[in-house]
């Protein structure tokens, strides 16, 4: 993977050329970021680059060697370490999986690398054996290039056990880079921190978005930008929208808002039989979009206009809403729909759950009390 392919993050490309150009790039570097901007993607290509043999123009060649066994993930001085099941299990022995994982989708998140593994319930982590490895592994001099790379990811689950790396990372053997990348470095241990160097990593556009989708994904430009919007900076999200059909968010999500505030119970029924035949992905999808139409109408109640043209023929509808749907009832609503979401992606029955937020929702847009319900973060009570 080389950096030329990364979208966006155009700032963080030029400060690595800049100053890998001189010399002076940090030997351990936090990679953070909001989800799906490439932080993984990232990485990857910049440990190409640190062990390419003919690098060029600021970038790996992608011809050399070192650059082919890179991108298979097989480079003996590429070093792998992430989170895992089991408190004896080491990062070794999921390398099989790992580097099939990274061929099917780089833009990894942790609850699809933990399904992957068939983790269910179990807790994953990064255990005392597997600093123990690293440790091992880094002392030993490269095999084939002058460096030496350790790609850490997720090292939030690193824990307390995060204090056997501290030396390492503190006085690191000659030529041995760290990469870091987190999800949440608010979880990591301060004296990790504080020892590597921070590398944000922005938001990426719209426009960056939609013009991936159109180039990767063979979308039209007329539903890439759309999806885009949706996505909110998210590629990944973008990708997942694009390889499924077309479903008319828009519309479903009208039809709710409407039968919601009638409050039939009959056509409410209705609405979630039909919900509940969507797959999984658009089910997500869905919410995904109730929750980008929150965030623009927001804006629109507020400032009157919206930012993006995202609700486009749809924004009569949106300033109609106004009369029932109060800015006092957003945060509530919000938070709804991000508990959908949570107990979509574990499974919850989406007839239980749609049900109960159709509900909720009535007596929001009523402005009755709300209606009492099972604690909605115990997805053990909505699954199938």
């Amino acid at each position: 993977m080389l950096l030329q392919d990364i979208v966006g993050q155009d700032s963080a490309k030029a400060w690595v050329r800049s100053t890998l150009e001189a010399g002076r790039l940090p030997h351990a570097l936090l990679v953070v970021g909001p989800e799906g901007c490439g932080k993984l993607p990232f990485a990857l290509a910049l440990a190409q680059l640190l062990l390419c043999s003919q690098p060029q123009d600021g970038d790996a060649c992608g011809q050399c060697p070192a650059c082919q066994k890179a991108a298979k993930f097989i480079h003996p001085d590429l070093h792998f370490s992430f989170p895992t099941v089991g408190s004896k299990a080491t990062s070794e022995q999921f390398l099989p999986q790992w580097r099939q994982a990274l061929q099917e989708q780089p833009l990894l998140t942790d609850f699809e690398w933990f399904a992957r593994l068939g983790a269910e319930n179990k807790q994953g982590n990064i255990p005392r054996d597997e600093c123990v490895r690293i440790v091992q592994r880094l002392s030993l001099k490269a095999f084939q290039s002058p460096r030496k790379v350790l790609l850490l990811w997720l090292p939030e689950y690193l824990g307390k056990e995060g204090n056997r790396l501290l030396k390492l990372l503190e006085e690191p053997p000659e030529g041995t880079h760290f990469l870091l990348v987190s999800e949440r470095p608010d979880l990591l241990l301060n004296t990790i921190r504080s020892r590597c160097q921070l590398l944000q990593l922005k938001p990426l556009s719209d426009e960056e978005v939609a013009d991936y989708l159109t180039r990767h994904a063979a979308l039209p430009p007329e539903r890439a930008l759309p999806v885009a919007r949706l996505a909110n900076g998210n590629l990944r999200e973008a990708l997942q929208t694009a390889a499924t059909e077309t479903n008319d968010h828009a519309a479903l999500f009208q039809d709710w808002l409407r039968k919601a505030y009638v409050g039939h119970g009959v056509q409410l029924m209705e609405w979630v039989e039909r919900f509940a035949a969507l797959g999984r992905e658009s089910q997500k999808q869905f919410h995904r979009y109730a929750l980008r139409f929150c965030d623009e109408y927001l804006h629109l109640l507020t400032c009157g206009q919206t930012r993006s043209g995202f609700f486009g023929s749809d924004e009569t509808f949106a300033r109609n809403l106004s009369k029932v749907l109060k800015l006092h009832h957003l945060e509530a609503f919000s938070r709804l729909l991000s508990d959908n979401l949570y107990h979509i992606e574990r499974y919850a029955n989406p007839k239980i759950l749609l049900l109960d937020a159709s509900i909720q929702l009535h007596h929001l847009l009523k402005d009755k009390p709300p209606v009492a319900s099972a604690p909605r973060r115990d997805a053990t009570s909505l699954k199938n």
